[in-house]
C-alpha cells in the first residue's frame, strides 16, 4: 500500500477528488490517502497560508501527491499555489500528455504528443522590479544546470516511453543567451547520451502555427516555463480542452499529479463537474509509482482505469462539457461499470 497526499483543492476540487478516490478503490489500486489542504480551502480552515507548511511536509514525507484545482485569492498578497508548490519542492519537470480520446470529437484525430516544460525558472521566477514610476522590469532567469537537467529528463522520458522525437520550442533568435543556453544543453544531451532519439528545434511562434496545421508531426515538445504554459493549453484544445488534459510536476524526490483546469467555482456543488482530467492524472500517478517503487499492481490498476474511461467515452457516457448528459457521480459510476475484470 502506497500513501499519497490528497490535496482536494477548491471549487469543484473536492467533488472530482471524491470521484477519483471512488474509481481508484474500485480498480483495486494499492493507494491510501492522507488529506492536506492548499488554496482558499487552507485559509478557510484557519491555516496561515495558501500553501501551509504541513501540506509541504506531508508531500516531502510521502513523496507523491494528487492535487485538485486550487484557488489563489486575488489581491491579498499570496503567491500562486501552483508556482509555490513547484518551487518549494523543486518540481522541475512539468509533464502534460495529450491524446485524442474515443467519443470526444475535435478538429483532429490521432493526436498523441507530450509537452515537457522546465518548471522552476524563466519569467515565472517571479523577479520583478519597479525601476521608476510606470516602468517595471521582469527578469527571465535561466541557469545552465536547470537547462541541462530538463533536457536530460526529457530524453530519458522519451527513451522509457519509447517516443521517437523531441522538438525544442524556443525564441533563441531574440533571447540568444537564455533560450540559447537551453538549446546548447539540449544538443549536448542529444549528441552525447541519446543519439537514437530524433531531435529538432523550432522557433516557438512558428511551432504554434505548425501545431494547429498538423499536430501529428510532433511527438515530444520541450520548452522553457512560459512557452510550456502557453503551448500546453493550445495542445489541450487539440484534444477536447483542459477537462481531458492531465498533468504532473516531477522532481528528484517528489511528484505532484494534478488536473490543470481551474476550480470552476461557478459550477461547484452542482454535481456536474468532469472528474476525467484528475482521473487521468491519477493514472499517471499509478504509472509513476509502478516505475519508482517497482509495483506492477499500480500499473495494472492504471491500465484498467484507462480502458474503462475510454470505453465510457466511446459509448457516449460523457459529462456535459464533452457534449454528454451525465453528472459527476453518474460518469464515475459509468467508468467503474466498465472496469475490465
Amino acid at each position: 500500500m502506497h500513501t499519497v497526499v490528497l490535496i482536494p483543492g477548491d471549487g469543484i476540487g473536492p467533488e472530482v477528488s471524491a470521484a477519483v478516490r471512488k474509481v481508484l478503490a474500485a480498480a483495486g489500486a494499492p493507494i491510501g490517502f492522507v488529506e492536506r489542504h492548499a488554496g482558499e480551502g487552507a485559509l478557510e480552515r484557519g491555516l496561515d497560508d495558501v500553501l501551509p507548511s504541513e501540506t509541504v511536509a506531508a508531500v516531502r514525507e510521502h513523496h507523491v501527491a494528487l492535487k485538485g484545482p486550487c484557488t489563489t485569492p486575488v489581491g491579498r498578497g499570496f503567491s500562486s499555489v501552483n508556482v509555490a508548490l513547484r518551487k518549494t519542492l523543486n518540481l522541475y519537470a512539468a509533464v502534460r500528455p495529450f491524446r485524442s480520446l474515443p467519443g470526444v470529437k475535435t478538429r483532429y484525430e490521432d493526436v498523441d504528443l507530450v509537452v515537457i516544460r522546465e518548471n522552476t525558472e524563466g519569467l515565472y521566477s517571479g523577479i520583478e522590479n519597479l525601476i521608476t514610476d510606470g516602468v517595471v522590469v521582469s527578469m527571465k532567469v535561466a541557469t545552465r544546470g536547470a537547462c541541462h537537467r530538463i533536457s536530460h529528463w526529457a530524453f530519458r522520458y522519451a527513451t522509457h516511453r519509447r517516443r521517437r522525437k523531441i522538438t525544442v520550442f524556443h525564441k533563441a533568435n531574440i533571447m540568444k543567451m537564455s533560450d540559447g543556453m537551453l538549446l546548447d544543453e539540449a544538443r549536448k544531451v542529444h549528441e552525447r547520451d541519446y543519439p537514437n532519439i530524433e531531435y529538432s528545434e523550432v522557433i516557438v511562434d512558428a511551432g504554434h502555427m505548425r501545431l494547429v496545421q498538423n499536430p501529428k508531426q510532433f511527438d515530444i515538445i520541450m520548452c522553457e516555463n512560459l512557452y510550456g504554459d502557453i503551448v500546453s493549453d493550445l495542445c489541450a484544445g487539440l484534444v477536447g480542452g483542459l477537462g481531458v488534459s492531465p498533468g504532473a510536476n516531477i522532481g528528484e524526490d517528489d511528484a505532484v499529479f494534478e488536473a490543470v483546469h481551474g476550480s470552476a467555482p461557478d459550477i461547484a456543488g452542482q454535481g456536474v463537474a468532469n472528474p476525467l482530467a484528475l482521473l487521468m492524472s491519477a493514472v499517471m500517478m499509478l504509472n509513476h509509482l509502478a516505475e519508482t517503487r517497482h509495483d506492477e499492481a499500480c500499473r495494472t490498476a492504471g491500465a484498467r482505469i484507462k480502458v474503462a474511461y475510454d470505453r465510457a467515452l466511446e459509448e457516449n457516457q460523457k459529462t456535459r462539457d464533452l457534449g454528454g448528459q451525465l453528472g459527476t457521480d453518474a460518469f464515475t459510476d459509468a467508468v467503474i461499470a466498465r472496469l475490465p475484470g
